[in-house]
């Protein structure tokens, strides 16, 4: 039997709508997923639902769409900030269109981290992917929530300015980092999942100014033996994803199935731990032959894993904490103490209660 998942960190759709139209957008270019929808996420039910989960401590406001059209989206942050609860972003917003009450509330209810997708470092150079919106407007709205924190004596939100790097914007990259630097803001590059839109121009200069070993994810793929965003699937143990609508999606790829159960109506720890998803963690792990009702079965990390017999594995969700650095260093002073005690951890049944809530059986 599954080991029943109670997991602390919430991700939920916030919004599935945008007013932009990147031509790259699965969400926009296409036209939205039938089973997503463009809807989303009301006060209510979000209230409702950490109201009957109190041992969340995160919550995601992960994004298809653009967070901030969101009408009920000030409440919601008040009403996890209410509830003694982190709340982020890391999907990426465009902050084209957000009131200044909303910016401020991210300061005032210390909103925890806030990623900016900004793919360019000027106005002529942003609007070639991010068709309809405004980088000075951006920039201005990110200067206002800095205001603010300087108004409250404030550390949060966090901002990260995250740029896809296309070959029309590469040549931006050193100055949309040092603006990044100058707002106070981490960088944070990231390749295209389409390289043939707009396919980069000077392989060398992006690989020196990111730091990747591949300036396209079929080039990370092959120097790597892995997919760029094979991590996707760990959220399937750590949080899986809830549409805006109580729907399980499983993680931040899927948009063409379900994985059964409502955490609105059913309740959200009994719609994580359906017999419909637990199947599908037993399929990334390699336990059991895949379905076709299953959303993972035709996802391409999971082909790709199947391909190359290189299934998820347990450390990878759940790496092992390093010691602390003045533990390591009282240890490396006393090698043989180290050692005993290591021996004592593991055959003593502590290194079982310890690692008791995240047993995952093989």
């Amino acid at each position: 039997m599954a080991q029943l998942l109670k997991p602390e960190i919430l991700t939920i759709e916030g919004n599935a709508s945008c007013q932009l139209r990147c031509p790259t957008c699965p969400t926009t270019s296409t036209g939205y997923p039938p089973v997503v929808g463009n809807g989303y996420l009301k006060f209510e039910d979000f209230k409702n639902l950490l109201s009957a989960n109190r041992h969340i401590k995160e919550v995601n406001l992960e994004s298809r769409g653009e967070l901030f059209l969101n009408p009920d989206v000030l409440p919601i942050i008040e009403c996890g900030f209410r509830k003694n609860v982190s709340m982020t972003n890391t999907s990426g917003v465009n902050l084209n269109n957000v009131h200044d009450e909303v910016l401020e509330g991210l300061v005032r209810y210390r909103f925890k981290h806030l990623l900016c997708s900004i793919d360019g470092a000027s106005q002529e150079i942003y609007r070639m992917y991010r068709v309809g919106g405004d980088f000075d407007r951006v920039i201005d709205n990110i200067n206002i929530i800095n205001q603010f924190k300087k108004v409250y004596h404030a550390d949060y939100p966090k901002l990260s300015w995250q740029f896809i790097v296309f070959g029309h914007n590469e040549h931006e990259l050193p100055l949309a980092k040092k603006m990044a630097e100058d707002l106070n803001m981490s960088f944070i590059p990231k390749m295209s999942w389409d390289s043939d839109y707009s396919p980069i121009r000077n392989k060398d200069f992006v690989m020196t100014e990111t730091g990747w070993p591949a300036v396209t994810r079929e080039e990370f793929m092959k120097v790597t033996g892995r997919n760029y965003m094979r991590s996707v699937c760990y959220a399937l143990w750590k949080s899986p994803r809830v549409n805006w609508d109580g729907k399980i999606m499983g993680c931040c790829w899927n948009s063409w199935g379900e994985f059964g159960g409502n955490a609105f109506k059913e309740g959200y720890i009994p719609s994580i731990n359906s017999e419909k998803l637990n199947y599908a963690r037993e399929m990334l792990l390699g336990k059991v032959k895949s379905v076709d009702d299953i959303p993972c079965t035709t996802c391409i990390l999971y082909i790709q894993m199947k391909e190359a017999n290189d299934f998820i594995t347990v450390k990878e969700i759940f790496p092992a904490k390093p010691l602390p650095q003045r533990v390591q260093k009282f240890f490396s002073v006393y090698p043989p103490l180290y050692r005993c005690s290591r021996f004592i951890y593991r055959t003593s049944g502590l290194k079982r209660l310890f690692n008791g809530n995240k047993k995952i059986e093989l």
